[in-house]
């Protein structure tokens, strides 16, 4: 039977219709509960989340649902892959229309935030998570493993955090009673609060083997009575944020600085993203804290679980003649995964090292990454003890060995290749620039930690020694461009100096084989590949383990300066604190305006400039601050008011704040919000 042309455009119409049908039909539909209770349907797995709670976009993100992220508060920018995605306000404070502008169909909100937004449009879902217990952190990351088809990835995040609390529960299990250590975890500064009795942070205090205060009040927050705090004589303290320090004022007053913690100097700070949420690394942070607590018996080998030894080895390209192979080992010590890059050649070879000076007949050159729970367990001996720990676990001699050791992980490396004509240059570098960059001449040292930029440089060409010196400037040269170029701050002056480079950064530079190269400086070729190498790779690098990228919001640029609206306006030291946010939420809706943003990005440059002495009259600056706030405001301002007068921060910056601070005060619209 013959079918003619409109016969055939029947049937395909009446195909697609079929499976357009069909395939609906086919998708799964999810019903839930939420944490406050809602029952949700969902026709299909959601394509485009709003995420107002940071711990569960983070779980979207480790388990590989990114792609389905339409917006995210600005404490959840820094994850690697949410740069780029529209910042909808912060977590306390988050835009109802910029969420309803985004076209959602599923936002996930917590109790608090849910409040604020009220009841979404067009029926959108809302799927409330609230974090009371770590159970909870496991059952919203299979959750999100539901709702996104990722079973399989959420099961293993889950089972990678349960093996770790077991590795801590079996690690501490043979400290007696009596040696358990008294910890609290600090909430803010000023007066001493702490989490209440229900908190999952206290959870995380026992699970990390240690004795956690009960003062018989629940909630996330709770007052600190100086009975209540030298009765419980804490041993270990610790807290998030820039501005938990031993000599914080607190610590001075009598019967305060009486407990052990403070007397022995035991006050240790973490990134907020660890210590105020249960999700994605819940047994990173246990098994941290743990280390800290118990710092003595973990690094002692006989308290050991785990036998010391290479767990598995991933091949890494490297396409020199010279190079014999070259893996990332992940290997066990102290019972935590170390990794290493492990570089053998076919024979032996000369180096520079900045670790290690110059040195001859090397056949392996490698970089050693320690993890968290590792560094307060690293001997205090130098060089010789980091050698005496991990040579035999990998199996090389040190006559013929150079690492270089650091704190980044080696799940991050970048590795980084240029060519011109016949020669080639690579680059392998890892990067951390969260707590241990610096600015040469301006900061001063005062301790040691585990390095954070670390380059080994390889290329097809015989260096001389000449040649291979001078490659350490050419490399250092591209690692400050690109620290410049992303505008890193030094962590200990990160108000009025960018950073140059991190406190311990090394470098190591392997002769190659072929035609002799005498020059490796700015005008000539050899050179340039390294420094084009070493920009590359330092970028990467630092974006693979901070999430830091160039064209980052105005939120994460104050982050940077250690900076946030919240304790710019209001009294407490850390984001976590649950007090009146109403006027920080505000400036926080400002800020969200790209002609706002753009005002204070600028500022920020101005400022730098300022202190650099390249700006001398800030009296044009001065005019276009009043302007900006009468622009916010909705109407002329005369003078602006002084929100910000902390002398820390510059007069430049200083007054851009006040800007837009007053213009948010004196705007109706933004109070009516």
């Amino acid at each position: 039977m013959k079918i003619g042309r409109c016969g055939k455009r029947l049937l395909l119409l009446a195909l697609s219709g079929w499976l357009f049908l069909n395939t609906s039909a086919w998708a799964k539909a999810i019903d839930l509960t939420d944490d406050a209770g809602n029952v949700i349907h969902l026709d299909a797995a959601p394509q485009r989340i709003v995420s107002l709670v940071p711990s569960a976009t983070e779980i979207i993100f480790a388990i590989g649902g990114g792609e389905r992220v339409a917006g995210i508060t600005h404490h959840s920018s820094a994850l690697r892959g949410a740069a780029d995605k529209p910042v909808v306000g912060g977590f306390f404070s988050p835009s109802r229309q910029r969420i309803m502008a985004l076209k959602p169909d599923l936002i996930i909100a917590s109790s608090l935030n849910a409040k604020r937004i009220g009841a979404p449009d067009n029926g959108i879902p809302v799927l409330v998570l609230n974090i009371r217990k770590m159970a909870d952190a496991f059952r919203h990351i299979r959750l999100m493993g539901d709702i996104l088809d990722r079973k399989a990835e959420a099961g293993a995040l889950v089972e990678k955090n349960r093996r770790q609390l077991d590795l801590i529960a079996r690690k501490v299990a043979g400290i007696p009673p009596d040696r358990r250590k008294r910890v609290m975890r600090l909430m803010g500064g000023g007066p001493i609060m702490t989490p209440g009795n229900d908190s999952f942070q206290n959870e995380m205090i026992r699970a990390a083997g240690g004795i956690a205060p009960d003062f018989g009040q629940a909630g996330s927050v709770v007052p600190v009575s100086r009975e209540q705090w030298t009765d419980f004589n804490p041993q270990v303290l610790y807290g998030c944020g820039w501005d938990l320090k031993a000599d914080d004022p607190i610590f001075e007053q009598e019967g305060w600085n009486q407990v052990d913690a403070v007397r022995q100097h035991r006050i240790h700070g973490f990134p907020c993203a660890l210590t105020c949420r249960a999700g994605v690394h819940l047994g990173d942070f246990v098994a941290w804290l743990a280390s800290l607590i118990y710092s003595e018996e973990f690094a002692d080998a006989d308290h050991e679980v785990l036998p010391r030894r290479v767990l598995d080895r991933r091949p890494v390209a490297i396409d020199l003649n010279c190079v014999a192979s070259a893996v990332v080992a992940i290997d066990t010590i102290h019972d935590f995964p170390n990794k290493s890059l492990i570089i053998d050649f076919k024979s032996p070879r000369r180096i520079v090292s900045t670790l290690e000076g110059e040195r001859d007949g090397i056949l392996t050159v490698g970089n050693h990454y320690t993890p968290p729970p590792c560094w307060a367990l690293t001997p205090m001996t130098g060089l010789e003890g980091l050698h005496q720990e991990l040579y035999p676990v990998i199996d090389r001699e040190k006559a013929s060995t150079s690492f270089l050791f650091t704190g980044a992980d080696m799940g991050n490396l970048s590795i980084q290749k240029e060519t011109y004509r016949e020669m080639t240059v690579y680059a392998l570098v890892t990067a951390g620039v969260r707590g241990n960059a610096v600015r040469m001449s301006r900061d001063v040292g005062n301790y040691y930690e585990p390095g954070t930029i670390n380059m080994i440089v390889l290329t097809n060409r015989r260096l001389t020694s000449r040649a291979m010196t001078r490659a350490i400037i050419s490399a250092t040269e591209g690692k400050t461009a690109a620290l410049q170029d992303l505008d890193i701050r030094s962590s200990y002056l990160p108000l009025t100096a960018a950073a140059t480079g991190t406190g311990t950064d090394n470098i190591i530079v392997v002769q190659g084989d072929g035609a002799a190269v005498d020059n490796a400086g700015g005008h000539c070729k050899m050179g340039e590949l390294i420094a084009r190498t070493a920009y590359a790779g330092v970028r990467e690098a630092i974006f693979k383990q901070n999430g830091i990228v160039g064209r980052r919001n105005i939120f994460q640029r104050l982050v940077d300066r250690h900076l946030s609206v919240l304790q710019l306006v209001g009294k407490a030291e850390c984001d976590c604190i649950d007090e009146d946010r109403a006027f920080a939420g505000r400036v926080e809706q400002a800020l969200l305006d790209p002609m706002v943003a753009g005002f204070l990005e600028a500022a920020l440059a101005i400022s730098d400039g300022a202190e650099r002495e390249k700006v001398a009259d800030l009296k044009a600056y001065q005019d276009w601050c009043l302007d900006m706030a009468g622009r916010i405001a909705g109407q002329p301002v005369d003078a602006l008011i002084t929100f910000v007068a902390d002398e820390k921060i510059p007069n430049a910056l200083a007054m851009a704040l006040n800007a837009v601070f007053t213009g948010v005060a004196r705007a109706p619209q933004l109070q009516a919000n």
